[in-house]
């Protein structure tokens, strides 16, 4: 007759087998919990723009080194404008991480980019609502190259232009920079002055300079609430008093300058660096003087 301590003996080997066998195989791909090789996102359908939370918001285009870190605490210290730190919408994605994903979303009428809209847009009136105040505006710089994308998303947004002498921009970057490499340093400025070129010919947009921004501060920051449909407040020049969060490097400028609180004015570009040709026709287009 056969021992059952024996048999019990054996199916505990057995099971602890089973479950040995189960811990070092790889796992099922047929379980719900495991997702399905990412889509390829070859799908060419377009979803509409869904409806927005907030409906105007406000853009500053422009390059780094551009003086848009003072132009957003000049915003923000008005009584209606929240200008928070740069929020780098651009890098703020959705995944739609199984095969049916794309249909179900498409069932919504969404595709992944207008789930990002809607991500965007969500974001915006989160920061607004926390503000309390009712107008709400992006500086960060990196907007400029995407404008086109920002300008489906949001079609009644406003735009302002911030320009600086291209040749500024380069000596800016190029002392912030160790062991600088200036050819990359030209063709980025480059870049940015493109795109903000093509902003400047396509938008509805109001156009203020870095250098007019410093030198007469009022006017400028009276035409940019006419354009955005404020009344002035002389509270916008001294900013200094306000809290406008930290000054830190991905944020914005961290710089001295800037942290001082005061409106200071801005350095001029060198009269003796050449400029790239593309680059100095920019300038003259912009209105800067040549040589």
């Amino acid at each position: 007759m056969r021992d059952p301590r024996m048999s019990a003996i054996g199916k505990g080997l057995r099971r602890r087998g089973r479950l040995m066998k189960e811990a070092v195989s790889p796992p099922r791909r047929n379980l719900d919990a495991v997702p399905s090789p990412r889509s390829t996102g070859t799908s060419s359908y377009v979803a509409p723009c869904a409806p927005r939370l907030v409906e105007s918001p406000v853009f500053v285009l422009s390059s780094v080194r551009s003086g848009s870190t003072l132009l957003r605490v000049l915003l923000n210290s008005h009584s209606r404008i929240r200008a928070p730190h740069e929020m780098h919408l651009r890098t703020l994605h959705v995944e739609l991480s199984r095969d049916f994903s794309s249909e179900a979303m498409k069932a919504l009428e969404l595709d992944k980019q207008e789930l990002e809209h809607v991500l965007w847009d969500r974001v915006l009136h989160l920061e607004l609502a926390r503000s309390g105040k009712d107008v709400i505006a992006d500086k960060t710089p990196a907007n400029t190259l995407i404008w086109p994308r920002l300008h489906r998303c949001w079609p009644n947004a406003k735009y302002i232009v911030l320009l600086r002498h291209p040749g500024a921009v380069i000596t800016s970057l190029t002392s912030r920079r160790t062991d600088p490499d200036h050819e990359a340093i030209r063709a980025e400025v480059l870049e940015y002055a493109e795109k903000l070129e093509e902003a400047r010919q396509a938008l509805d947009c109001h156009v203020i300079t870095y250098e007019d921004l410093t030198a007469e501060p009022e006017r400028a920051t009276r035409a940019l609430c006419d354009y955005l449909g404020l009344p002035w407040e002389s509270a916008m020049l001294d900013y200094g008093s306000k809290d406008h969060g930290d000054f830190r490097p991905q944020l914005g400028d961290w710089s001295s300058t800037i942290k001082s609180g005061r409106i200071q004015p801005a350095r001029p570009a060198d009269p003796n660096a050449e400029l790239p040709p593309r680059l100095a026709e920019l300038a003259k287009a912009w209105g800067y003087p040549e040589g």
